[in-house]
């Protein structure tokens, strides 16, 4: 494990949730986002109606910019989120996950929560001088992030969709010369 779990899971669900925003989108209805909330354990406050949903698409970009920036911007977007959030770090115990920071409570609507989540994790990835573990995809037609979590920080690719693309276009051109 690079980081902590919590990490892990919020930058997880920071790339997945910024790339619902690619060509097609996959975040269009409630139950998309419900799958979304249930996916990752999102604990708290949760309206469950189409005012909601579009709030959670509307930050899909910020997230973009923040997991694809290079560190001094990411530095700028970080405290930037943090502080229009009012945050303040505690740690917290709940459900089956022992001991992990929030930085806003429970109460708080859910796209507020999903960015400090981030940024939140942002924070340890910025401290470890990690950020070549995000990246953007190797497949030209796609723009969708990467999070590598390996250990030999081999990941190229968004998806499984966009790496057997790649492998099969690679077999083609082999196959020709």
């Amino acid at each position: 494990m690079v980081f902590a779990h919590d990490t892990e899971v919020s930058l997880q669900a920071a790339a997945v949730l910024a790339n619902t925003g690619l060509d097609p989108d996959t975040l269009t209805t409630v139950e998309d986002l419900d799958a979304f909330y249930e996916e990752f354990e999102f604990t708290g406050r949760r309206d469950g109606d189409e005012a909601e949903l579009e709030a959670v698409r509307a930050i899909r970009e910020d997230l973009y910019l923040l997991l694809t920036a290079n560190r001094d911007e990411a530095v700028e977007m970080v405290n930037r989120m943090l502080a229009a959030a009012g945050a303040i770090p505690q740690l917290v115990r709940h459900d089956e996950w022992d001991w992990h920071l929030h930085a806003v409570g429970p109460e708080r609507d859910l796209p507020t929560r999903i960015v400090v989540e981030a940024a939140m994790a942002m924070i340890d990835v910025i401290r470890a001088d990690e950020m070549t573990r995000l990246g953007v995809c190797a497949d030209d037609t796609c723009r969708g992030v990467v999070l590598d979590l390996s250990r030999n920080r081999s990941k190229r690719f968004c998806s499984t969709a966009c790496g057997n693309r790649n492998a099969v276009a690679a077999y083609r051109r082999r196959k020709m010369s």
